[in-house]
This record gives structure tokens, sequence and C-alpha cells, in this order.
């Protein structure tokens, strides 16, 4: 199965954009989403070693905008971040969506860092189809 792509340049999951996330993800049931993406250098924040934590944040909603739909975008989204993600590792990422309302689809994701919990997020996101 080919990996989802919002756009060729996304910053999250676009494989063109060499200074983005290039965010490998793969829809693996109906509403969910497993993958992962390479933390670079460049995506390092002020702790040495360690992802700058909107770096985590874009993954984590890119993720949860995956799970929910190719024209998915979001309208809130809470991240809790748990510990910091290494650089120089893969960081693990998994979303899945947990309902729809009214208010649009509702969507939770988790990100893993050398197989340690480093955050979660929760989202509602808005379906622009049509």
């Amino acid at each position: 199965m080919p990996p989802l792509v919002h756009d060729e340049l996304c910053f999250g999951c676009g494989r063109a954009n060499l200074f983005g996330l290039m965010l490998e993800c793969s829809e693996t049931g109906p509403g969910v989403v497993n993958g992962r993406g390479f933390i670079k250098q460049d995506h390092r924040g002020p702790e040495r070693g360690s992802a700058h934590s909107g770096i985590v944040a874009a993954a984590l909603t890119e993720a949860m905008a995956l799970a929910g739909g190719l024209n998915t975008v979001p309208l809130a989204v809470t991240v809790g971040f748990i510990d910091s993600a290494a650089v120089g590792e893969f960081l693990e990422l998994s979303a899945a969506v947990e309902e729809h309302t009214e208010d649009g689809i509702q969507v939770t994701a988790s990100a893993r860092s050398e197989g340690r919990l480093v955050a979660r997020a929760r989202g509602t996101y808005a379906d622009r189809a049509g």
C-alpha cells in the first residue's frame, strides 16, 4: 500500500520537501494511520539532541489529518508532551478517528521515540471534500 500524501511539497508528508518531516504513513484500517518520520538535525530544539516540540506537534497534526482523510483540515488540536524525541531517531506515529460529530471528525494520535511515549494529541478536523 503506498504512503498517504497530501501534496508532494507538504511539510509533513511531502516527499519533495527536503526540509520537511517526510512522514511515511499508511492506512492500517478504516480511519487508522501508522507511520514514522526521521528527526533530522534541522528539527532540533533548544535541548541538545532533542527535537523541537513544534516538530513533534506538526507530526501529530499531520498523522491525525491523514487518519481523518486527505481533505481534512484542523479546527482545534491539543498536544500533551510527556518526554522529548531524540534527534537522529525515527518518530513513530499512530492516529485514529474516534468519532464523527456535528463539529467535525474527532481524532487522537500518539508519538513514540526510541520506544518511549513522547506525546499524545487530540484534534477536531473539518472534512473539506466537496
